[in-house]
């Protein structure tokens, strides 16, 4: 028959019996504190994963993780084109898996590898030019983007509130063209509708006529209100390119983890001395620290929530402490240990915790679910880029989360049991 273990046994016994009605108000106050914090966290953590995530997400679906262009380009914005059938088009393309050597800063001892076994997932090319929009009674500066066949369109076609999506021709270049929400009620215009839109080359305004295939919203205003999207082709012939020369390429990532370390073997390993490559986390630095500082944000709010639960726990226990300070006064004069008493109300406290937990969690994972289903929380989209507060519930964090937060509660609550050596059997069996 295996051990008894008494103090796992008195523990709970007294945890939830029938005894003053002030004591037992203060555990149920605990247990709702726990789960409160709990539900605070998990909440916390949904929205800003969310959030990060979505946002993130149409960014990359709008520009892809890197980008990929002349050297000319990036030093004075003149549109120079390159060859797509180029050697290096095709190197990028079949990249699986990279080692880079790096060295420290004085490159001195043995390099150190650095390896992904990610790859390259799709390449698309784009070709840019501004232009202007004209209608009958108004017109609108804007940023054509030119796309090809090759362009993937799983993310962005998400956003298309109106219409279609481009279609390309067998033969010659589709008129069709695909304009933001933005746009579209700057300058009244609906789906079907023909535009005019003027091209630039150099100093030379080149009409082009185009039918408006749809109307796109990815919330980003930034960008909503500055491109559209059309045929590549329209744009290459407007600059007198072949059909294989482009601007630039769009390169997307299997593991987005390794972007920087895809984006420098690229950058030094395969593209010729008159290229280059960025991330869009680099091209776009302000939107990515914005999204870096909503770390920020939730650790304090991850902070605020484990202190003041561990507040309420200490002051709980101390209660209970207090409560049964005649027991303890037994228990001593029978020869229990201050270690062994403590451990008792240790065992109390982690039964209180437990059921502040589960409270707390499924409390938290409802309120995800309903937010989620409902999107009952909404947002200003034209600060925050989306309409209503994002959900997305990662278990293992939230796992993590629950066993960080259990660890240091535990951890505080070892110093208020420090009272009970304090507690003298004598004075409590005197005053009995």
């Amino acid at each position: 028959m295996p051990p008894v273990n008494i103090e796992h046994f008195i523990a709970s016994r007294i945890a939830f019996s029938e005894g003053k009605s002030f004591t037992r108000t203060i555990i149920r106050f605990t247990i709702a504190s726990v789960a409160l914090s709990i539900a605070v966290i998990i909440l916390t953590s949904a929205v800003i994963t969310g959030f990060k995530n979505e946002i993130t997400e149409k960014i990359f679906g709008f520009w892809g993780h890197i980008d990929v262009t002349h050297n000319t380009i990036r030093r004075n914005f003149e549109a120079v084109p390159f060859e797509m059938d180029a050697t290096f088009v095709d190197s990028i393309r079949s990249i699986r898996k990279i080692s880079i050597e790096r060295y420290n800063q004085d490159a001195k001892g043995t390099p150190e590898v650095v390896s992904a076994d990610s790859g390259i997932k799709h390449v698309q090319a784009v070709c840019l030019s501004p232009g202007i929009i004209k209608t009958k009674t108004d017109f609108e500066s804007i940023i054509v983007k030119g796309i090809g066949k090759d362009f993937d369109w799983s993310n962005l076609e998400s956003f298309i509130l109106d219409g279609r999506r481009i279609e390309f021709p067998e033969e010659g270049a589709s008129d069709d063209i695909l304009v933001s929400e933005v746009t579209a009620k700057r300058l009244s215009l609906e789906v079907g509708q023909s535009i005019i839109v003027t091209l630039f080359k150099n100093r030379d305004q080149i009409p082009r006529k185009f039918t408006i295939s749809g109307i796109y919203k990815t919330g980003l205003e930034e960008y909503d209100k500055r491109f559209a999207l059309a045929d590549m082709k329209e744009i290459q012939n407007v600059f007198d390119w072949e059909d294989n020369q482009v601007m630039g390429l769009e390169v997307f990532v299997d593991d987005i983890d390794d972007l920087e370390l895809m984006n420098e073997y690229v950058n030094h390993y395969i593209l010729p001395h008159y290229m280059y490559s960025e991330t869009v986390r680099r091209k776009f630095p302000w939107i990515f620290g914005w999204l870096d500082l909503q770390n920020i944000n939730e650790y304090v709010i991850l902070i605020l929530m484990t202190v003041v639960t561990i507040i309420n726990m200490i002051t709980g226990l101390l209660i209970l402490i207090l409560e049964r300070t005649q027991m303890i006064g037994v228990l001593k004069a029978i020869g229990s240990s201050n270690w062994s008493i403590r451990k008792i109300f240790l065992y109390q406290a982690i039964e209180i915790i437990k059921w502040g937990l589960i409270i707390g969690n499924v409390a938290g994972l409802i309120i995800c679910y309903i937010q989620a289903k409902f999107k009952i929380i909404k947002l200003n989209e034209d600060n925050y880029y989306l309409s209503s507060a994002p959900i997305e519930v990662d278990p293992l964090r939230i796992l993590l989360l629950n066993v960080a937060v259990v660890g240091i509660i535990l951890l505080f609550l070892v110093i208020p049991t420090y009272l009970i050596s304090r507690i003298s059997p004598v004075k409590v069996l005197h005053f009995k």
